[in-house]
């Protein structure tokens, strides 16, 4: 017979899912964010949503603007580093996202952030994943994209792969800041791609690039 659950394991799946309603308010009252499915429309198909970085708060607007059909299974991947410091953003990382948390230094790994992507698209769920590795803190729009996002296309090839593109939010929390600028965001979802057959990496990361170049401000293009 398996142990009742203690108060405290009853507690921890409202207390996630006010916490969750709670950010999604405060998301929009800030930001007045809305998205823009430009490419692709919101329904249930399973995706990696692959988005420019800029702020902490990146994965937070995107999940926002999500249906909640769709935000229910679409987990944020997050630097384990950040989140698992302190015991509040181990809750709203683990609890309220359900984030797949990655070691980002490869020297303290003990999985595979690939293989965990994976394991995550297996059970069912859609991902939020940033190519640039880390966030942009420089006068470019975009950072060279890491080699993640090819080598999870090759070992799930079938899956959406859905460029997002996260208008101002850089300036609504600049880094360092911690209270927000009220200022209106939009999130705007591309069109989907997908690793082609004898695709290389370099050509791969090249396309992936230019797709969410192509939904972003025009000086992005160049």
């Amino acid at each position: 017979m398996s142990k009742p659950a203690s108060t405290f394991e009853r507690i921890i799946p409202f207390a996630s899912y006010i916490t969750g309603a709670a950010i999604v308010v405060f998301a929009r009252f800030v930001t007045a964010v809305r998205g823009i499915w430009q490419g692709v429309e919101p329904d249930q198909t399973q995706r990696i949503y692959f988005a420019n970085h800029c702020s902490h708060g990146d994965f937070v607007l995107l999940w926002t603007v999500l249906p909640v059909k769709l935000r229910q299974r679409t987990r944020p991947v997050a630097g384990a580093d950040y989140w698992l410091s302190s015991k509040l953003r181990r809750f709203i990382g683990c609890d309220v996202f359900n984030s797949v948390l990655v070691q980002r230094d490869a020297t303290k790994r003990t999985h595979d952030p690939v293989e965990q992507m994976a394991r995550a698209l297996d059970a069912g769920d859609s991902l939020i994943v940033f190519p640039e590795g880390t966030r942009n803190t420089t006068d470019t729009l975009l950072l060279p994209f890491k080699s993640g996002l090819y080598h999870l296309a090759s070992q799930r090839p079938a899956i959406e792969l859905v460029p997002v593109w996260i208008s101002n939010l850089n300036r609504v929390l600049p880094k360092g800041e911690i209270i927000p600028v009220p200022l209106i965001c939009t999130v705007t979802f591309g069109a989907a791609i997908h690793l082609q057959p004898d695709e290389n990496k370099q050509e791969f990361i090249a396309r992936a690039e230019l797709a969410l170049r192509a939904i972003g401000p025009e000086e992005a293009v160049s």
